[in-house]
């Protein structure tokens, strides 16, 4: 593996005491198969229950697993926070996934292999399982991205993503530190700057365990406002 190999794994974690063992020691694996500079890196979100204290445990004898910790904000402000971190780090590729169990990091490796012909490879949730509501939002979402925006993307909000360094610096700073969908954004900026992207169909399978903290309520007031965001962020972009 070259310098240009150096891949950190960004997940966002809040309230995971459930999943986060199991979710840690699935995607380690990811970046201890590989030599040189890679890393594991999760972002615990300012978590009430015992996420940090249990992310602690697991790094004694992982010396690739780095674990960060700041306040409460949001999913969105807590992946930023974790990519950019990754880019101080120089990393050359930058994945990012969810702490809830829902993904696999078994399917990693067909993104990896191609991870030198595009800027942002996507896991597409073709057969996704997590529930009605949740794919009405996500056809929803995409309506909303080409009325706003003016571009088609197939799932803009996946959480499963390689990044190309260079390009993800480049569109990094069009996104506000406190956006909640920043992949959202991500993927409009990709997309809309002509960057290289492939869609691959990824497993996504209902939350593991625990509860979760976006209801259809709260799903419906992100919503409203993100459309007000997007309409106001489409003018700078």
């Amino acid at each position: 593996m070259t310098m240009k190999d150096s891949l950190y794994i960004v997940i966002p974690a809040y309230n995971e005491e459930e999943n986060i063992r199991q979710v840690v020691e699935d995607w380690y694996k990811v970046v201890d198969s590989r030599s040189g500079e890679c890393r594991l890196v999760i972002v615990n979100d300012g978590s009430k229950d015992n996420t940090l204290s249990v992310l602690k445990d697991l790094q004694q004898d992982r010396p690739k697993l780095v674990v960060l910790d700041k306040e409460n904000g949001g999913h969105g402000s807590t992946i930023l926070y974790g990519y950019k971190y990754a880019l101080d780090q120089n990393a050359e590729y930058v994945f990012q996934t969810d702490s809830d169990g829902q993904t696999f990091a078994s399917e990693f490796d067909p993104f990896w292999e191609e991870r030198t012909k595009y800027d942002m490879l996507i896991g597409y949730r073709n057969h996704r399982e997590d529930g009605f509501s949740r794919i009405v939002v996500t056809k929803v979402l995409k309506l909303v991205i080409k009325a706003c925006f003016h571009v088609t993307v197939t799932d803009a909000n996946t959480p499963y993503r390689l990044m190309n360094a260079a390009a993800l610096k480049e569109e990094i700073g069009f996104i506000p530190d406190d956006f909640f969908l920043s992949n959202v954004l991500l993927t409009v900026l990709f997309t809309k700057h002509l960057k290289k992207i492939k869609y691959i169909p990824i497993t996504f399978r209902p939350r593991q365990g625990g509860v979760n903290s976006i209801n259809l309520k709260r799903i419906f007031k992100i919503g409203r406002q993100s459309l007000k965001d997007f309409k106001e962020l489409n003018k700078k972009i």
